[in-house]
Order: C-alpha cells, then structure tokens, then sequence
C-alpha cells in the first residue's frame, strides 16, 4: 500500500531474520518432537477425496495432499511473477494423511513461503505510483460513477476468500457484495475429522483448521442411550490435556 524507502527495508529484513530463527525452533519443537507426533499423528483426518468432495481449502486443503493455491493455479498482481507452489506434506518428505499433524506440517512451511515471498518482494518492487488513480479523491469520484459487476479471488491465510460486488447506475454504494470465506468451505471438513474420534481430541481437531468461528467455545453432545449434555471450553480442555498425559506418559 506504500513504498518502502530502502533506509526502512533493512528492518524488514531484520524481522524476516528473526522469525525465519523463531521457525526453526518451531519446526524443532512440533516437528521433530515424539509426543507430539503421537499426539497428533492420524488423528482427524480429512483424506485427498474427502477434501475435494467438501471443497476444502487453504492449508486444511493441502494438508490432505491437494495442490490448491489461487496464488498458484489463478494468480493475481505479481504471485504470476513468483512461481508459487502449493505446500503439501510432501514438501516435508511425508506422505499425506490429512491429519493433525499434517496441518502442522502444512502451516509451519508456509510460514518459510511467506518469509521469501516478503524478500522477493523487498528486493524486486518497483518504484512509482501505487495506483492506475494516484488520487483518493479522483479515485472515488470514479466509483460513484462505476457501474458493472465483478468478482475477486484471493488466497488468504486460511485459504480461497471469494468476493462478489455488483454497482448499479445511479446508486453510489454497491447494492451487492457478497463474500465467501474460507472458514465457510472448511466447517464442513469437521464431519469426515471428528467422526470416530474422541471427546479429547475435540480441541486440536478443531483447531487444526484455524476456524474464524465467533462464540464457539461449547458443543452439545447427544447420548444416544442418555440425557443431552453441555461441555464448555474449560471441560474439552481439560479432556485434552488428560489424553496427552495418557498417550505420553
């Protein structure tokens, strides 16, 4: 949204430094740790198929082995310039499960992604103007003019956000926009993850597909042969936590 003057870019690449020292110890940490491969490891998982079939997308998506990244397969501004390829678990020398463990996988890569994609951009950005319409104002006077339909496309951290917008003559604000986050796409990727599994193993199942879900700190569960009960946040908590102290001792 700005330029970078080159006396700032070192900071950047400070940063980039740093987190690039901070991932080494995450990958050593998650990656490289037994407990937390047992922990993990074939627990909620979404196979290739089941993946296509839901629509996954994003990291929840590569983790189960499907190759999809808008930046990869419809990209946009300069991801063209950049050859991105989809993180999979095979880039960690792993076959895909689409567990756990795998979105581990999936997610600490992708932070390597990121960092060289912020050094390629520092190092080849041009210079000049940042917009077609350098002036705001100019820009929406344009808009309240505008009239037509479109859409966009765009990956974001937990994958493919799609936004529809449609202006109409005569009418400045949109009198259509609609967006599809990916969150939409992954909710449905729980049923295939927690089928079969434990109440333990709620938590991290959850959590393995970074939901932007707000108020989701209960369930409600059904016993078939008993009365409804509710389990809070605390609860499925502490159920974690007991299984991990079981399964490692």
């Amino acid at each position: 949204r700005r330029d970078i003057p080159d006396e700032k870019a070192h900071l950047a690449y400070e940063a980039l430094d740093y987190y690039r020292g901070l991932l080494d110890k995450m990958i050593d940490a998650y990656l490289h740790d037994k407990s937390v491969e047992m922990r993990t490891r074939n627990v909620g998982v979404l196979s290739y198929d089941d993946a296509i079939a839901l629509c996954a997308v994003g990291p929840t998506a590569r983790a189960s082995g499907v190759k999809k990244d808008v930046r990869q397969d419809m990209p946009y501004l300069a991801y063209a310039d950049m050859e991105i390829e989809a993180i999979t678990p095979e880039d960690f020398g792993t076959e895909p499960i689409g567990d756990v463990y795998d979105n581990i996988i999936v997610r600490l890569l992708e932070v390597a992604q990121s960092i060289e994609i912020i050094e390629y951009c520092l190092e080849n950005m041009p210079k000049g103007e940042l917009m077609s319409i350098p002036k705001i104002a100019a820009l929406l006077a344009a808009l309240k003019k505008a009239e037509g339909e479109g859409i966009g496309r765009h990956e974001a951290p937990r994958g493919e956000v799609f936004h529809y917008v449609r202006l109409e003559e005569g009418i400045e604000e949109p009198v259509v926009w609609k967006v599809k986050a990916p969150t939409y796409n992954n909710l449905m990727a729980w049923i295939p993850k927690f089928m079969g599994e434990e109440i333990a193993d709620i938590p991290i199942i959850a959590a393995s597909i970074d939901p932007c879900v707000c108020c989701m700190d209960r369930v409600h569960l059904v016993d078939r042969g008993g009365e409804p009960s509710v389990k809070v946040k605390d609860e499925l908590v502490r159920l974690s936590r007991e299984k991990t102290r079981r399964i490692c001792g």
